[in-house]
């Protein structure tokens, strides 16, 4: 069982991958890349754990071919082929995050294409689980119908659908409030940032057509110390303390992003969903 696709997978070298982004310039690169680049490897909202807790619900198993849409390094591409599904296919729209990730393809039945969610090349009912993390929450509101309609369309009937989001909180947020929280996050991180609260987004995969089996969120700690160490190890978060302390550009932009996380705290968080396409009748 595979997903259909014009995409090649690519030998594995030993040469060094370029992380994303790592020919701009550190005070204006997005910040997720400034983070790989300090060598930060998980760049999930709610970290490796909700990560976990999204394979878990999604429930990958040897028969299954799975999409994985903005793969970024390969993190959770990673824990997908441990679960040896039938097939495994990534589309990816940064070059150096595809050469990453086809590192990790085990043979002809898995592959990595450049391209993007809103067109992923592949045919119709091909899939049985498509996820995503953190790849909708830059989106527009019009560009995220079309990503989760896409997905729609990627999948077989009772297939399963996953995403791991940045969500505002609570629901029902002021509006103003989400706003604010929006625009200081897009100036922080230095890329449009357009979170919404859980019920807005299980809303979204319901509008296209989707059914939730599965909503869960925790807070947003994505530089947090506990989570950081959860997420990285001892010695990952030494390397990336150690890589922030003598970039001063980096320094700023952790400083300035920690705060921003700090100060709306109350109102960041990742949320978890899980839906199946319908079965028609």
């Amino acid at each position: 069982m595979s997903v259909t696709s014009d995409a090649t997978t690519v030998p594995t070298t030993d040469a060094p991958v370029p992380t994303p982004g790592a020919d701009l310039d550190p005070d204006k690169m997005p910040g997720h890349w400034l983070l790989a680049r300090m060598g930060k490897r998980v760049l999930r909202p709610g970290g490796r754990k909700m990560t976990d807790t999204l394979l878990r619900q999604l429930a990958i198993g040897s028969g299954d071919a799975v999409v994985e849409l903005a793969p970024g390094l390969g993190v959770t591409a990673e824990l997908i082929l441990d679960r040896s599904p039938a097939g495994y296919t990534a589309v990816e729209r940064d070059p150096d995050a595809v050469a990453a990730v086809r590192r990790l393809l085990r043979d002809d039945r898995d592959s990595c294409s450049e391209g993007t969610a809103l067109d992923t090349g592949l045919a119709d009912a091909s899939a049985d689980v498509v996820l995503g993390e953190a790849y909708l929450t830059m989106q527009s509101h019009e560009h995220t119908s079309r990503m989760v309609a896409e997905a729609f369309r990627v999948l077989r009937p009772g297939g399963r659908y996953g995403l791991h989001e940045l969500c505002l909180r609570p629901d029902g947020l002021a509006d103003a409030k989400q706003d604010e929280v929006r625009g200081e996050l897009t100036r922080a991180i230095h890329v449009g940032a357009r979170p919404r609260t859980a019920a807005d987004w299980t809303a979204i995969l319901e509008g296209a057509g989707f059914e939730i089996t599965h909503r869960s969120t925790v807070p947003m700690g994505l530089l947090d110390p506990r989570r950081l160490i959860d997420d990285e190890g001892i010695a990952g978060v030494a390397r990336i303390v150690f890589n922030v302390l003598r970039t001063p550009a980096a320094r700023r932009r952790v400083r300035t992003m920690r705060a921003t996380f700090g100060r709306h705290r109350d109102h960041l968080g990742a949320v978890c969903l899980v839906a199946t396409k319908p079965i028609e009748d």
